[in-house]
């Protein structure tokens, strides 16, 4: 997985390389920053499907989510929607799922108030298609769970499907639910998302979801949201860029640098999200690890984990997962302080595993113990160390840093890592002082003095959540570093023409200036600049970087096909 590999003290002078956000009032900088740092949380997948648990007269459906049973199965909607005269969810407890949450080391929870076959987990005025008035519950799950983690000071927030296969003028299921989403429908969401915005209490995030809304469509959603909880954090797949996180695809991780907050979806078992009877269950441990992988995965690049339980039809949460969520709770209790609160590793791939930096601490996630004993650190310079240690080991053992000129190396000799059930993937906490300094992996000069940056091997940018599900991500920013020592050079553009001439914009070392390329579709075409260090900004290398002319917003893309960068 790549991240930026930046100095840490120019990370803040480039902030105009980033895309700005669409739209009107977005969450303050201090939302956003409290959203990030809660890394971990709960996805809670319950509703009318639950009651089938993947199973149809008899047989099983196995082809797709279980929460989709409706369009799976093939089932007439008058057939599925008579499911609600016996959904009795008398074992839901919501006070106890917060306690799982919180065993499980997780920092908040989510639940689905309404999926593609358009059944409401909360009361609602805009059908009685609804738990309270349609079945013999009569009960507003969403009201409890969120009364529960109100007392427990648990953030909460709600999944809404904008796809509905029930309602009136609504959908049918076609394939990926890239569903257009007809005037009509909009204005049903519209009115229920007010309700949910004004009947819960504070709401963290809104988990929109799938179909394929216009532009003002996604604005009018997300607005609606923030004009009643402007703290409240929009999920990308409100589409059309218009969220304030992005959503990676389910159960995906993303493979290149991700800026703006963003956040992996996952399942404890990747084929449903809502609970399947016949699912198979077994190897515990493997599955703990499993999903502590994950989530150390997901952090070290920056990102948040949600992880999904689906509860059974009676309300009850399968002990299964129960036990997985307490299995990567215990491994937190240990190893919590790697996590929470943390910004993604500042290298490139480590040999040994992965990294995080907190507050004065580098923490480093032992995946494979290198055969030599030392957990190399590429690139750190002009950093100070103290000792390391490993977390959760009482025996005051350290780990003596060396720093030379390839980087920092970490000698864990004297650690005892043998595995054990909550040493699965151990973590050497190295405190430091001052800034942690990360060299960038740059290209250096060939003997005539050139330097040449082929596109692909830059480090790409890219947008998430465009229209629909089904939208390829696209570039907006390409990023090299160049190992040179001068101040002055030339530097020419390599690109492929476009039918009418275009601009972008280069930015080297903070410093930008906005290039005019000629039209030329399908030629090779060259521009060529002058350009000086700043090493103020960037003291270890050259930093270049292309992107949209400034401001740009998400969604913008670079207007031509980059081929290389040359310097000289």
């Amino acid at each position: 997985m790549l991240v930026s590999i930046v100095a840490t003290q120019a990370r803040a002078a480039t902030s105009s390389d980033q895309p700005l956000p669409l739209g009107h009032a977005r969450p303050s900088a201090a939302t956003v920053q409290a959203w990030k740092d809660r890394k971990f949380g709960m996805f809670i997948h319950f509703g009318l499907f639950s009651v089938p648990g993947g199973m149809w007269k008899s047989r099983r459906v196995d082809n797709g989510y279980s929460e989709q049973i409706a369009a799976n199965g093939n089932m007439p909607m008058a057939e599925y929607a008579a499911l609600a005269n016996t959904f009795d969810p008398e074992k839901f407890d919501p006070d106890a799922i917060v306690a799982l949450a919180k065993e499980a080391g997780m920092k908040f929870i989510v639940l689905t108030a309404k999926h593609h076959d358009g059944f409401n987990m909360f009361r609602t005025a805009q059908t009685p298609y609804n738990i309270v008035d349609a079945t013999p519950y009569k009960r507003d799950v969403v009201k409890l769970l969120a009364d529960a983690c109100a007392r427990a000071g648990m953030p909460f927030g709600v999944y809404y499907s904008t796809i509905d296969w029930h309602h009136p003028g609504g959908n049918t299921y076609i394939e990926g639910n890239s569903n257009p989403i007809t005037p009509a429908q909009a204005d049903f969401n519209v009115a229920q998302i007010r309700e949910l915005m004004s009947r819960y209490g504070p709401i963290a995030e809104i988990w929109f979801d799938m179909g394929k809304p216009t532009p003002a469509q996604s604005a009018r959603f997300a607005d609606t949201v923030h004009a009643l909880q402007p703290q409240a954090m929009v999920s990308g797949r409100v589409w059309n860029y218009q969220g304030d996180f992005t959503v990676m695809g389910d159960n995906a991780e993303p493979d290149v640098a991700v800026e703006e907050p963003w956040q992996s979806p996952a399942s404890i078992f990747p084929k449903t999200w809502g609970y399947r009877s016949w699912e198979h269950r077994d190897d515990l441990p493997g599955k703990i690890r499993e999903n502590i992988a994950r989530l150390v995965r997901v952090v070290s690049a920056g990102g948040n984990y949600i992880l999904n339980i689906g509860p059974r039809g009676d309300g009850s949460v399968v002990p299964y997962e129960a036990d997985v969520l307490r299995g990567v709770g215990q491994w937190l209790l240990v190893n919590g302080a790697a996590i929470y609160g943390t910004s993604a590793q500042p290298f490139g791939a480590l040999d040994f595993g992965y990294a995080t930096v907190g507050r004065h601490t580098l923490y480093l996630f032992v995946d494979r113990l290198p055969a030599d004993g030392w957990l190399h650190l590429p690139g750190v310079v002009d950093s100070r160390f103290d000792a390391g240690h490993l977390l959760g080991d009482s025996s005051q053992r350290t780990a003596a840093v060396h720093v030379d000129a390839s980087g920092a190396s970490v000698d864990v000799h004297s650690l005892n890592l043998t595995p054990r059930a909550d040493r699965f993937m151990p973590v050497i906490a190295v405190p430091f002082t001052g800034d942690l300094h990360v060299r960038p992996v740059a290209v250096n000069p060939s003997s005539d003095g050139r330097v040449q940056l082929e596109a692909q091997h830059a480090e790409h940018f890219l947008n998430y959540n465009g229209y629909g599900y089904e939208d390829p991500s696209t570039l907006y920013k390409l990023r090299w570093f160049a190992g040179l020592r001068g101040d002055h050079y030339k530097l020419t553009v390599h690109y492929i023409g476009a039918e009418k001439p275009a601009r972008l914009d280069l930015v080297v070392d903070g410093q930008r200036q906005t290039l005019l390329l000629e039209a030329g579709k399908g030629q090779h075409l060259v521009y060529e600049t002058d350009i000086q260090r700043n090493r103020h900004v960037q003291p270890y290398a050259m930093q270049i970087e292309l992107t949209p002319v400034e401001p740009f917003h998400k969604g913008d893309r670079l207007p031509v096909a980059v081929e290389s960068v040359e310097t000289r």
